[in-house]
């Protein structure tokens, strides 16, 4: 009878090893798909906020283009005849810088200027190209929108839009 009792012992203990091993093979499925949820999860977040980051670049190009065609259309400020020296744009002035050249064909007025804009949660920066050709008349107005004016900043981000009329 005493041997009995211990092949009965000894298959109790056998069982219980089989259900620690069920129960840490479910842990550790358990845990591995924990892990990859969180990875796409987490990857889906640095997306997101790439995508807002890149609408923040977007939005300040498209408002240095504004701001450069009201200028040139109402004011005539990128022609070498102007006596304006600065614009106004996002709400301070804008310093511009004139440079002259040739196309090879006919002379060229390059105007230049940069400007933040102040939004509360971000700071924006614009930077602004025009380029007026007198034979025959054309502007080319190109403008780069940044998401921060920090130029170091690994995750910096610039859009750029470009009109020729």
């Amino acid at each position: 009878m005493k041997n009995h009792f211990l092949f009965f012992s000894n298959r109790q203990v056998a069982k219980r090893g089989f259900t620690l091993l069920i129960a840490v093979l479910v842990g550790s499925i358990l845990i591995a798909l924990g892990s990859a949820i969180f990875n796409i999860v987490s990857k889906e977040i640095i997306l997101s906020s790439s995508g807002r980051e890149s609408q923040f670049a977007f939005f300040a190009a498209d408002t240095g283009i504004e701001c450069a065609l009201y200028w040139d259309i109402k004011h005539d400020a990128f022609v070498s005849s102007s006596p304006l020296t600065d614009v106004a744009c996002g709400g301070a002035p804008a310093t511009l810088t004139r440079t002259a050249g040739n196309n090879g064909t006919s002379p060229t007025l390059t105007t230049t200027f940069t400007f933040s804009l102040n939004t509360g949660t971000t700071n924006p920066c614009v930077a602004i190209t025009v380029l007026k050709t007198t034979v025959p008349t054309s502007t080319v107005i190109a403008s780069q929108g940044y998401n921060t004016c920090v130029t170091t900043s690994p995750l910096r981000l610039e859009r750029a839009i470009r009109v020729q009329y």
